[in-house]
């Protein structure tokens, strides 16, 4: 049967409208979803897109996931991985094939590891370890303070490297651990409580650098918090940049946002300390002045009233004199012991110039390159080095090498 109809009645589509009203269909009717796949045919573009399929046991969809959203994902998927990705609905208009067009991902199991962390930061909570008034006083000029981190970690260098900036005369010691890893948790551990065995710190940095939510793991974990919760030393926690939160973080006297931030709350510089010996000093005199001050209105009152003035007053000059002589012997002590301790930081700081250790007949051995070679491993027979003195350098070429320590 043949139907009779006026082809001016009826729309005729292109493939291209068709393909459009398809594409608007889907974006209309399909809100923000998340799906969970395997990823297969990775692909990124010079452009900087990602391309890929998710599949399962049973179907596979194109993705497309474009620079300015992939660029927010810390790790770059590879074909195998299994992910949870937040997508809308979209259709490839060119071929006529619809696609998932990704927002955001995420390896699959985060979720789980979110959990985890909601549930373990609420059992602590009602426990009171995260109560303010459980947090302990940090000291505020400390004298030695203990890194808890792993000695390979460049944050390490870094937490020294401002230490020492600002007061050259601290004492660091470290406590090396693995800060990754199935080992890291126990590693923790074991360096916060042989801090507080040792008891040679007055304040413990624990500290790592930033990293995915995995590398922080050892951090959320239950034991690493109850042992920072019960170290008789103050623990500042310093895990990865400010934006990374953690279990100990919550737990720790303080919450530093990096690990150069630590370093440079703990330390007060040489130059602070100055200043607050000048802030000292200036109140003693004032409280001096005062009392002074209050004393002789105190005399003033007793001559107008005429109450045994020549011997009230008399009591009243000898009580000032007695205040006087005793105010000013305190200031000469006070001060004193300030010069004296001004004295000692100024010996520590020669002590330390590099100039004054090679004035006691040490030298300092470079490559061709001027780094430093502290160990006899680091270089070969034949080997150019260059040898800086007190005064003067030499150049000179290694025709043996022992590696035992004595001479």
């Amino acid at each position: 049967m043949i139907n009779d109809f006026n082809s001016a009645e009826i729309k005729i589509f292109s493939i291209t409208e068709i393909n459009k009203l398809v594409k608007e269909l889907l974006q209309d009717n399909f809100p923000s979803i998340w799906v969970k796949g395997e990823i297969s045919n990775f692909i990124e573009a010079s452009s900087g897109h990602w391309y890929f399929s998710l599949k399962d046991n049973s179907a596979q969809v194109r993705c497309t996931m474009f620079k300015g959203k992939n660029n927010e994902v810390k790790w770059v998927p590879k074909n195998g991985d299994l992910i949870e990705a937040q997508c809308n609905i979209g259709l490839y208009e060119q071929r006529g094939d619809y696609q998932l067009n990704i927002s955001s991902l995420q390896q699959a199991g985060l979720g789980k590891l979110f959990e985890e962390f909601n549930q373990l930061k609420q059992k602590l909570d009602a426990e009171g370890l995260f109560d303010e008034e459980q947090k302990k006083t940090l000291p505020p000029h400390p004298n030695s303070i203990g890194v808890i981190t792993s000695p390979d970690a460049s944050v390490l260098r870094d937490v020294i490297t401002t230490l020492k900036r600002r007061n050259k005369s601290l004492k660091v010691i470290i406590y090396p651990t693995p800060v990754q890893g199935k080992t890291a948790p126990q590693g923790i551990i074991d360096a916060i409580k042989l801090a507080n065995q040792r008891n040679e710190v007055d304040i413990l940095i624990v500290c790592r650098g930033g990293g995915s939510i995995e590398d922080l793991w050892s951090f959320n974990d239950e034991l690493v918090a109850r042992e920072i919760f019960s170290s008789r030393l103050p623990i500042i926690s310093a895990i990865g940049h400010q934006t990374d939160i953690t279990i100990s973080d919550f737990v720790a006297d303080l919450r530093a946002p990096t690990p150069t931030a630590a370093a440079e709350i703990i330390s007060t510089s040489y130059e602070e300390l100055l200043v607050n010996l000048e802030y000292f000093k200036s109140n003693l005199l004032n409280i001096i002045q005062n009392k002074i001050e209050q004393l002789t209105q105190r005399i003033d009152l007793l001559e107008k009233g005429l109450v045994s003035p020549i011997q009230k007053i008399a009591s009243q000059y000898d009580l000032i004199s007695a205040l006087k002589n005793r105010m000013q012997i305190t200031i000469t002590s006070q001060l004193e012991k300030y010069r004296e301790q001004i004295k000692s930081y100024k010996q520590n700081l020669s002590h330390l110039n590099p100039n004054e250790i090679l004035s006691r007949g040490y030298s300092i051995i470079l490559t061709q390159n001027k780094k430093i070679i502290n160990n006899a491993s680091a270089m070969s027979v034949s080997d150019k080095i260059k040898i800086k003195f007190h005064e003067g350098n030499a150049e000179a070429s290694i025709t043996k090498i022992n590696q035992d320590k004595e001479l």
